[in-house]
């Protein structure tokens, strides 16, 4: 973990599934959003504010970009770290992805996703990050 409060980071580590993998052994590259939603959850969840908190508090936070560069492919059985970084809080939430082999550390993608904040109960984007997400990561602004 970073130095500044809001600057957190986190890993998880994931065993590719033989059902992710076409007849090459390869892993689709569709399955990559679900491992970086698992590496998002688990960051969200170091600062509490993962989704069922997040709808507690008020807003949905849907993803508005998201972003894959497939550098080497992941295969059946394959160990693969995946870490998340939070990199933008203050008008959206950016986090950046990294998968390396568990193994050899070698990096095999890299990405980011944007989310906005959306008013629940109306329905409107919010232009700034809402105060709970700042008091979630210690910032004071």
């Amino acid at each position: 973990m970073s130095t500044e409060p809001w600057m957190i980071s986190h890993s998880i580590e994931v065993e590719i599934p033989f059902h992710d993998v076409d007849m090459m052994a390869v892993a689709w590259h569709g399955h990559y959003v679900r491992y970086i939603e698992l590496a998002r959850c688990a960051l969200l969840e170091t600062i509490d504010y993962n989704y069922p908190q997040m709808e507690a508090s008020g807003y949905h936070w849907p993803i508005i970009d998201l972003r894959l560069k497939y550098m080497a492919p992941l295969r059946f059985g394959q160990k693969v770290r995946v870490e998340a970084r939070l990199c933008e809080y203050q008008n959206r939430l950016k986090i950046e992805y990294q998968l390396f082999d568990a193994k050899t550390g070698t990096r095999t993608s890299k990405g980011y996703s944007i989310q906005v904040a959306v008013n629940k109960e109306s329905g409107e984007m919010c232009l700034a990050s809402p105060r709970v997400l700042l008091d979630k990561l210690g910032v004071s602004e």
